[in-house]
């Protein structure tokens, strides 16, 4: 296996009070990750770490065999390296679908505006937007707001995709056309980690599930024993709380 990110021993901080405990676990490139856990677990932390957003009282996150977030702050710049797609869409109101996407190219990799525009185009199309290139954001449903997000993510050209709860705030209409989405992003090879309370999804789609809860990393394993045949108590009782036993 090629391990592309690593998490070893991260604990985060706030207000004096761990939200993530001595948390380890790797990433190998081309894996859909799955971190489930109830909420408040610490979740959408880790992810946060992995993407440097957030500061290590302890550990590191390791990128491609080189330290990337330390406890003294984030070590190197990865210049888009790593995508992350949040809850809320977080567009430009004043940018339109494509302006959006072309922004980030643009300014952080210098491409040029021929370029950039053309590759933008083109993942407003594979996310089903060819006809809404144009469109503000006030203009667009939540669901398409959020396939522009990941166009835009997806315009940096990064070798790990990272989704925090990228439906939460979605009618269910709109939650099957982010999930399709997504479907294809890990389909294609992208290396994907991501935090959802959409179980059959995470079921169909993940290789390997990281299950947390109260900041720990409780359970961790391929998909299909985590969804058949958990290990641990705690992890079985969340199953049946949710309805996702087997």
């Amino acid at each position: 296996m090629d391990p592309l990110i690593e998490a070893k021993s991260i604990t985060r901080e706030h207000h004096g009070n761990a939200v993530v405990r001595d948390v380890s676990f790797t990433i190998n490139s081309g894996e859909c990750v799955v971190i489930v856990g109830p909420s408040g677990a610490g979740k959408s932390t880790v992810l946060r770490c992995l993407a440097g957003l957030d500061d290590l009282a302890d550990g590191e996150v390791v990128f491609r065999g080189t330290s990337y977030v330390t406890s003294s702050g984030v070590q190197r710049n990865l210049r888009g390296d790593i995508g992350m797609v949040f809850q809320q869409f977080n567009l430009f109101p004043h940018l339109t679908s494509l302006e959006n996407v072309m922004l980030a190219p643009n300014r952080v990799r210098r491409a040029g505006s021929a370029q950039a525009k053309s590759k933008a185009e083109e993942l407003l199309r594979k996310v089903g937007l060819g006809d809404r290139m144009g469109y503000y954001p006030e203009e667009l449903s939540g669901g398409q707001q959020q396939r522009v997000a990941i166009a835009r993510a997806l315009a940096m050209k990064p070798s790990l995709m990272l989704f925090d709860e990228p439906t939460s705030s979605l009618d269910p209409e709109y939650t099957r056309e982010v999930l399709e989405v997504m479907k294809a992003v890990i389909s294609s090879g992208m290396t994907v980690a991501l935090v959802t309370h959409e179980m059959g999804f995470a079921r169909q789609m993940a290789d390997k599930v990281l299950f947390m809860d109260d900041g720990a990393l409780v359970e961790e394993g391929p998909a299909h024993e985590f969804f058949t045949a958990p290990r641990t108590d705690r992890a079985m009782k969340f199953l049946e709380q949710i309805g996702a036993e087997a």
